[in-house]
């Protein structure tokens, strides 16, 4: 059996498992409500939440360890085409929390609809230091009616959604640098309207090194999200591919400086934060050195 995580979507079936699963961490998570995981505030759970929201769970050895639920709109900054979404609940299984589960279950959320919004009671300090390391900022505050505790309202903003190349050249991988910067990234870059994450990584690889790589050529390896170097803290989601020719001579466009290849330790010391992602993927893949 493997231990990799999946996300789908909920499912009927699910409905006692995750009543479970929701009782137990809300119970942990807000220990100063009286009643909660129970009762009255269960049954809307079952009967308006899990029935109308967006809901996803978290699947580990086919066990349900997480649940996130989602709300159409939100009030946080929308992405081009008008989209965004309200986190109205995530919890995880007291027993498999702090392993990343609702990390992946947040960008997981943005990855769908953009920038998110949500409350959390004030009360509830680790889950502030949650949403704070993944980039939320407060936008407000108020009273909830139903327990009295104060909540705050927090919003991030749609993650910086890029493309990169994985072209490795005995285990040391390929990175350029554009001008006027002394930090390097994948080769790649954003989207252009309307673009496939094919479609963009074969134009910047024209545009950036005048390779030929066509679309139907790159194979998705993994995403990335980290936050976006010199971004203000933005949030960056990257799509990685392999794929393209192998023996490659590279010509750097007007906007490159240059390129190289590093090994583990220069790709740490010298390229964008996202680099550290990539380069433990690879070197768990055994395609770059540890």
């Amino acid at each position: 059996m493997t231990n990799d995580m999946i996300i789908r979507r909920y499912q009927a079936s699910d409905q006692d498992v995750v009543t479970d699963l929701w009782s137990r961490a809300a119970r942990q998570a807000h220990p100063f409500i009286a009643g909660e995981g129970a009762g009255e505030r269960a049954r809307v759970l079952r009967e308006v939440y899990l029935v109308q929201a967006e809901n996803w769970v978290a699947e580990r050895a086919g066990t349900v360890i997480g649940l996130l639920g989602l709300l159409p709109g939100g009030s946080g900054e929308r992405t081009a085409d008008g989209s965004g979404a309200e986190v109205g609940g995530l919890f995880v299984a007291p027993e498999a929390q702090g392993g990343g589960t609702g990390r992946q279950l947040i960008e997981h959320a943005a990855a769908r609809h953009g920038a998110l919004a949500l409350e959390v009671f004030e009360g509830n300090a680790r889950a502030r230091r949650f949403y704070a390391h993944l980039g939320f900022t407060e936008r407000g505050r108020r009273v909830d009616e139903e327990t009295g505790h104060p909540l705050i309202a927090l919003e991030r903003v749609a993650p910086l959604r890029s493309v990169g190349w994985l072209h490795l050249r005995e285990g040391r991988l390929l990175s350029v640098r554009t001008r006027g910067n002394d930090t390097f990234y994948l080769p790649g870059g954003k989207y252009e309207p309307g673009e496939t994450a094919r479609e963009a990584l074969s134009r910047e690889l024209s545009e950036e090194l005048g390779l030929v790589v066509p679309a139907e050529e790159l194979s998705e390896a993994f995403v990335i999200h980290d936050v976006a170097h010199g971004k203000n803290g933005r949030r960056l989601h990257m799509t990685c591919f392999t794929g393209g020719p192998q023996d490659i001579a590279p010509v750097p466009g007007r906007e490159i400086a240059e390129y190289a290849w590093f090994d583990r330790r220069e790709a740490r010391e010298r390229c964008a934060p996202a680099h550290s992602q990539v380069v433990d993927r690879l070197v768990a893949q055994g395609r770059m050195p540890g």
